[in-house]
């Protein structure tokens, strides 16, 4: 029988539907497999708070993370217009930089050494001090003792961009199917498409294996292709106020313990976000939100004062060292794009370039490709999700 689709993704998540757009907009028969997509309360992308900010964001032991979030962001000034014209829908992207500041003493020492380390990378970031900080945010609280600002960081509003991808993928001609995948359709070993829970199945040349946290425990799928990805929950808080209480992203450390407020352009906020290895667990707790708002209330005093809208727990995908799988699996015909843990939506326009690259003609892409190369955890078991042990047996909560 012939190919029903060129290209079948499985998860509608930001990733997911970017691959899908991509291999849309080059004339390929796609169809995206996923029984909410993008509208998923635990899925990563309905959660996030939309921050682009691989130079705020980097840490010591993650420079191949910091490579491939710098060619992202590069992508996404050129990937939202597109994306705009393709769907009409604004995507409230935001290039105002992201100031990242200390409360305490010891915070504000742990921050020169990231000055000093993005210095010696070469990375735009300015140091400021205390009333510098304030002088740019002027809710910041009097006790904040120092900043750096990365002017070159963005966001953007996660559920626009999905919404405008859905709209987009409508018009390429791709096909949705509101289902959950059971295992994969083969033929001589190699991936030819997938079966659905609501029966049949539904061929392709290609599976692009996106399912966020799941990714890795998908029932009916071959132990050897599945990627050694696990959830990590985060809460997060949506707030609102007549005015805009800042004007850029604010990341801010309280006695060592991090919290970042990322404004949106109708006036809310997005307060988060823990970061808990406690398997599939998607309850929003007492213990999660308080920590939330007592670190944010340190940063910006006015926080408390607020509406609250929405309290969320989302999962996203970690994996084993923190960088994305994305490229081919040792399974012919089956590609991975998952894994990319606090990084999906900064990393969707090169995911889906690094997927629409599979000849390799792009030199660029393909330098960047071997850092995300699924093969690099080839033969390795797949790790028991975490989450179905006892209670007990699982960590507590961790920022």
């Amino acid at each position: 029988m012939p190919d029903l689709f060129d290209l079948v993704v499985v998860g509608g998540g930001v990733i997911g539907l970017s691959v899908a757009w991509r291999a849309a907009g080059r004339g390929l028969r796609v169809a995206v497999v996923d029984p909410a997509p993008a509208t998923s309360r635990t899925a990563a992308s309905y959660a996030a708070a939309g921050m682009l900010a691989p130079v705020s964001e980097v840490t010591y032991t993650e420079e191949p993370l910091l490579r491939l979030g710098l060619a992202s962001l590069e992508r996404w000034p050129a990937f939202a217009a597109e994306l705009t014209r393709a769907s009409g829908h604004d995507l409230d992207l935001r290039a105002d930089g992201t100031l990242d500041v200390a409360f305490g003493s010891d915070d504000l020492a742990a921050l020169d050494d990231l000055a000093a380390f993005t210095a010696s990378l070469g990375l735009p970031a300015e140091r400021l001090t205390g009333r510098e900080c304030r002088r740019l945010e002027p809710m910041l609280a009097p006790s904040v003792r120092g900043g750096m600002l990365a002017g070159g960081d963005s966001w953007v509003d996660p559920r626009r961009v999905t919404a405008a991808l859905l709209a987009a993928l409508g018009r390429a001609g791709a096909t949705l199917v509101p289902d959950r995948v059971t295992g994969l359709l083969t033929d001589s070993g190699a991936a030819r498409g997938v079966r659905l829970a609501g029966g049949g199945g539904l061929s392709a040349g290609r599976v692009v294996l996106a399912a966020g946290a799941w990714s890795g425990s998908l029932e009916g799928m071959p132990p050897e292709v599945l990627p050694p990805v696990r959830p990590v929950k985060g809460q997060i808080m949506r707030l609102r106020s007549p005015e805009p209480v800042l004007g850029r992203c604010v990341r801010g450390a309280v006695h060592g313990s991090h919290v970042y407020l990322v404004p949106r352009g109708d006036g809310g906020l997005v307060l988060g976000a823990t970061q808990e290895e406690l398997g599939f667990d998607t309850r929003v707790t007492a213990g999660g939100l308080w920590e939330l708002l007592r670190d944010a209330r340190e940063l910006v005093p006015g926080v408390t004062e607020l509406e609250v809208t929405e309290t969320i727990a989302g999962l996203r995908p970690g994996s084993p060292d923190n960088l994305p799988l994305v490229g081919p699996t040792i399974m012919p015909g089956l590609d991975l794009a998952t894994g990319h843990h606090r990084g999906g939506v900064l990393l969707a326009p090169l995911t889906a370039d690094l997927c629409a690259n599979g000849d390799g003609a792009d030199p660029v892409l393909a330098d960047l490709a071997g850092l995300c190369s699924p093969l690099r955890f080839a033969g390795a078991a797949p790790p028991r999700p975490p989450g179905t042990g006892p209670v007990e047996n699982t960590p507590r909560e961790q920022r």
